[in-house]
């Protein structure tokens, strides 16, 4: 898919069953496998107290988000920004569970049904590094992504972060290129007639030094 859109929000607490809302909610847009310079971002009135333990990860106060709109005011361009797009967010049954509580307030469908795709990429993540930390810090690190000006937790700044590592993390699933010609404007792939290849053998010698090589080497493991 062409299109994704890396999603992060912050919150009052960590459960929405218990009363906890948005506070602050981010989306950046890739458009095949590049930056773009759409960005949805909106800090939120969540029209209650916020978690102590929340506001030290966040550090974003009742004080400050008094004077935010409620999001009721920004849901329609929020979900208007990820349509038709894969939407790729870190721990994404946290984030999705808040944004579906504040759907079920307003009356709405859930969020799964105005993306096109939600993938979870601490769970690709897990997957791709078994027992390993998988957090947003360590994947930065793992992938050489610049996290320096991540002191605390900012759904802007963590979008941005968790595109280019997941970015990272998929490298290797890019599209081989193929070559192609250019006739009458239209692009075609070259045809190989496979009758016409040559095989040719390897001599015997060959292959054992290569084997010795790769022993004495021990690059067995490559």
């Amino acid at each position: 898919m062409a299109k994704q859109i890396f999603l992060d929000t912050e919150t009052t607490g960590l459960d929405p069953k218990q009363g906890h809302r948005i506070i602050e909610i981010a989306a950046i847009e890739f458009n095949n496998r590049q930056p773009t310079n759409r960005r949805f971002h909106a800090y939120i009135n969540p029209e209650r107290d916020i978690d102590p333990a929340a506001e030290e990860v966040h550090g974003l106060s009742i004080e400050f988000l008094q004077d935010k709109p409620l999001f009721k005011e920004v849901v329609s361009d929020f979900l208007s920004f990820v349509q038709d797009a894969e939407v790729v967010i870190h721990n994404a049954p946290f984030d999705v569970g808040f944004i579906n509580a504040e759907l079920g307030r307003l009356g709405l469908s859930k969020f799964e049904e105005n993306a096109v795709t939600i993938t979870d990429s601490l769970k690709f993540a897990k997957e791709l590094r078994p027992g390993q930390r998988n957090s947003l810090d360590a994947l930065c690190k793992a992938f050489d992504v610049d996290n320096s000006s991540r002191t605390l937790h900012g759904a802007l700044l963590d979008a941005q972060l968790l595109g280019e590592v997941f970015i990272g993390m998929t490298r290797g699933q890019e599209a081989i290129s193929i070559d192609f010609a250019e006739d009458v404007d239209e692009q075609i792939f070259k045809k190989v007639d496979l009758s016409k290849l040559t095989v040719v053998q390897v001599p015997t010698e060959d292959i054992e030094a290569h084997t010795g090589y790769i022993q004495k080497h021990d690059l067995t493991d490559w």
